[in-house]
């Protein structure tokens, strides 16, 4: 089924049968302040150091001194979070780049606020011992890569794939550990971390060093919310972004936090994990601003395209613009 075909499939369930509330995390033992909005954070993963910013800003009480009350809802495999944020099942939500265009191609009303990874931690982990150094030797292996994702679809399009088996992603690196022409898709702050405490030596090839280079862990509203609570949104915004320079700087507290909620990733992954990130966050001239420009969001659509992943029109207005003072 052709995915432009399976995302419309998904979109019409999620409206039908709507998207069922999980345990949520309010990250605090104080009392709730009459005055403040009550708003919902959905993630698209379960917590890890890609949304370490998020659980900075409720931990040390930047969203609370914006005026927010806020609970994070974890996400997992195939969270439906642009559906949830577009039929205002949820406040905010947390998405890459692609999906979202991909999700207001198919009338998603969603809008993207801001970027806390300006670059894609998105790569292919392969063995130190395959002798693969760059893309161009990726040939005579077992490749891990699930269909749907369209890294995937650019990875097709963009090398030859000599002699590359490809299979469907498991989920975990039990194969890639017992396998040395095994390769699978990663993300540069978690699967290569967890496969060298386990003895491995790997290599990461980087999906955004091809070109595919999509913001990741963005967060969205939808356009209702941005229409009807501009200034919310902006203080949102802008407490996110301070939780975020804070998580960068200081990650040690969130990650005494993250191990409490998801105690099957290792505190010495979190730790190595956001060294990793942190390069993809900050901007050139090492500042962190959380920022996106409309020429990347365009570029991305005419990648998407040239993939017959959606139609045009989608990257219009797909930015938040600031009210003004």
């Amino acid at each position: 089924m052709p995915v432009v075909r399976i995302l419309t499939v998904l979109w019409l369930i999620c409206l039908v049968a709507g998207c069922q509330k999980p345990e949520t995390d309010s990250g605090s033992s104080e009392t709730r302040s009459d005055s403040a909005v009550s708003v919902t954070l959905a993630l698209n993963w379960l917590p890890e150091a890609e949304h370490g910013g998020f659980y900075a800003a409720l931990l040390n009480g930047t969203y609370q001194e914006a005026g927010f009350e806020v609970e994070i809802l974890p996400g997992g495999p195939d969270s439906p979070v642009i559906q949830r944020v577009a039929l205002n099942r949820v406040t905010f939500g947390v998405s890459n780049a692609d999906r979202i265009l991909m999700g207001r191609a198919q009338g998603a009303p969603v809008v993207a606020l801001m970027a806390p990874l300006q670059h894609s931690p998105r790569c292919i982990l392969v063995h130190a011992e395959a002798g693969i150094e760059n893309w161009d030797q990726l040939q005579n292996v077992t490749l891990a890569m699930s269909d749907a994702p369209a890294f995937s679809h650019f990875l097709r399009k963009k090398l030859p794939l000599t002699d590359v088996k490809i299979v469907r992603n498991s989920g975990t690196i039990a194969e890639f550990l017992q396998d040395k022409r095994f390769a699978q898709q990663a993300y540069v702050f978690s699967e290569p971390i967890i496969a060298r405490k386990q003895g491995a030596s790997t290599k990461e090839l980087l999906v955004s060093d091809l070109g595919f280079d999509p913001y990741s862990s963005v967060l969205i509203t939808s356009e209702d919310w941005v229409k009807e609570h501009p200034q919310q949104v902006q203080a949102f915004v802008n407490a996110s972004i301070a939780g975020w320079k804070s998580y960068l700087e200081n990650p040690g507290p969130v990650h005494d936090h993250l191990q409490t909620i998801n105690p099957e990733m290792p505190r010495s992954v979190l730790d190595k994990g956001v060294e990793a990130l942190k390069p993809l966050c900050l901007d050139a001239d090492g500042t962190f601003t959380g920022g996106m420009t409309q020429g990347r969001w365009d570029a991305l659509e005419l990648q998407l395209i040239e993939l017959s992943l959606m139609e045009p029109g989608a990257a219009a207005h797909v930015q938040w613009s600031q009210p003004a003072n």
